[in-house]
């Protein structure tokens, strides 16, 4: 199993690959920018919408506003906009390098022969925003065929976007039909890529097979509806968005004097900070995750902007690239909050191993995208694409860019880390478990 590991990472070092790598010259994601030009001006409609529900049932709270604005079937901002890439709001690390989706199609392909090489193999993604990252996966996947060893491969993408799944469609199956599929079906489309894998879109986890998985997360759990809390002396209570008394079409944050349900279940009693985030649809995610990886085998690999149970006030607005007031123009802005990696792994309980969070710099570090980055300078004379290729490495990589905030937190069975048995005399009857690459040192 280890000779098959560093043959692996051999093959890995020698990829060919698309000399494409940043994908768009403004590298930046959520962060600000005065190249963009301001949207037209917002459409009022999903202010209208929440107004008139403030009126109905009073203030609401701020996991209820985020869910209105960003996945409202009719309004949402991730139902009617395409907010990727240079000329839209923010752009995500599969976008800047195709490094990046090479070194996670390594890791899926490493977790899978740690597992035994099981005969199926599903790839399971959410959120998978332009389809840039699943498409980078599968070409490594493609290229080291003789690796996966026949292995029955299939690719499951979790969207709640329409207008995404097309964009999506478009990239990994190109010109070929990606129609919808029958109204009883639990995928909504399903399709063929252009390296000739299934692939299946769902809206829902529950939807998809069950079955050894690995699954990716990347910059999907900082867009879940998060509740926000304040320490009191009365102990703690929820800020909630309401109309602001002054402007009637303004949206305000109020405290709320008496404790909620929310409140009195999502806070720790424990708790040191004054100020706390909590996204319980993250925590409902992770334990379903937690549930299929005990029962079916497999990993999970959250990536996203996050801390360790240390930061409070995270919730913000990006709109063109640039910082935007969370409640103005509702729906015409991202709005996202840092993952509580501590959180996750309280919801994951014991039941799975978790890994991190480390650093984006330390788990491509790990991963060897050093070693990778030379590969490319030294196959590409073109002096563009070279800039890129360094122009990429350093957004992914810089402390000061997404290299220190950006980490990576895994969910693993503990089937996988198990020391083999001893037999009467001592000796081991199987191989050590393979170290999990990215949370620690891939020797190339």
């Amino acid at each position: 199993m280890m000779a098959a590991l560093h043959s692996l990472r051999r093959a890995f070092v020698h990829l060919t690959a698309p000399a494409c790598s940043a994908r768009w010259s403004r590298t930046q994601r959520r962060v600000c920018s005065t190249a963009i030009p301001e949207k037209q001006a917002p459409n009022n409609s999903m202010l209208r919408h929440l107004t008139s529900k403030i009126k109905a049932t009073g203030p609401i709270s701020v996991a209820e506003y985020m869910r209105e604005v960003l996945t409202n079937p009719v309004m949402g901002y991730y139902v009617k906009n395409d907010m990727l890439g240079a000329d839209g709001d923010f752009i995500t690390s599969p976008e800047i390098s195709q490094i990046f989706g090479e070194l996670l199609g390594i890791w899926c392909v490493s977790e899978w022969m740690a597992a035994g090489r099981p005969k199926e193999f599903q790839l399971v993604e959410f959120g998978p925003g332009r389809g840039s990252l699943a498409s980078d996966i599968l070409r490594v996947f493609s290229q080291l065929r003789g690796a996966l060893g026949g292995a029955a491969l299939s690719l499951h993408l979790v969207e709640v976007s329409p207008r995404l799944s097309q964009v999506q469609a478009r990239c990994l199956m190109g010109d070929q039909n990606w129609g919808s599929s029958s109204e009883d079906e639990s995928a909504y489309r399903r399709g063929t890529s252009t390296t000739g894998l299934p692939i299946s879109w769902y809206r829902r986890l529950e939807d998809v097979p069950r079955g050894f998985s690995i699954y990716l997360a990347h910059e999907f759990f900082d867009a879940l509806p998060i509740h926000k809390f304040q320490k009191t002396k009365q102990g703690w209570r929820e800020m909630m968005v309401d109309i602001d008394l002054e402007a009637p079409d303004r949206l305000r944050f109020v405290l709320v004097p008496n404790p909620t349900l929310a409140s009195s279940t999502l806070t720790q009693r424990d708790e040191s900070r004054e100020h706390v985030e909590v996204c319980p649809e993250g925590g409902a995610l992770v334990q379903k995750l937690t549930g299929r990886i005990v029962e079916d085998g497999g990993a999970a690999l959250i990536a996203d902007y996050g801390h360790d149970g240390t930061e409070t006030d995270t919730f913000r607005g990006f709109r063109g690239h640039k910082p935007h007031d969370v409640l103005t123009a509702p729906g015409m802005a991202d709005l996202t909050a840092d993952v509580d990696f501590s959180y996750l792994r309280r919801t994951a309980g014991d039941r799975v191993a978790c890994f991190g969070p480390i650093t984006q710099r330390e788990f491509l570090q790990n991963m060897g995208i050093d070693v990778r980055l030379q590969v490319l300078l030294r196959n590409n004379p073109d002096a563009s694409t070279r800039a890129q290729l360094i122009q990429g490495f350093d957004m992914l990589m810089n402390p000061e860019k997404m290299g220190e905030r950006f980490k990576f937190f895994a969910l693993l069975a503990h089937s996988r880390l198990a020391s083999p048995a001893l037999t009467e005399k001592g000796q081991k009857r199987a191989p050590a478990p393979l170290p999990v690459a990215g949370f620690s040192e891939l020797k190339l």
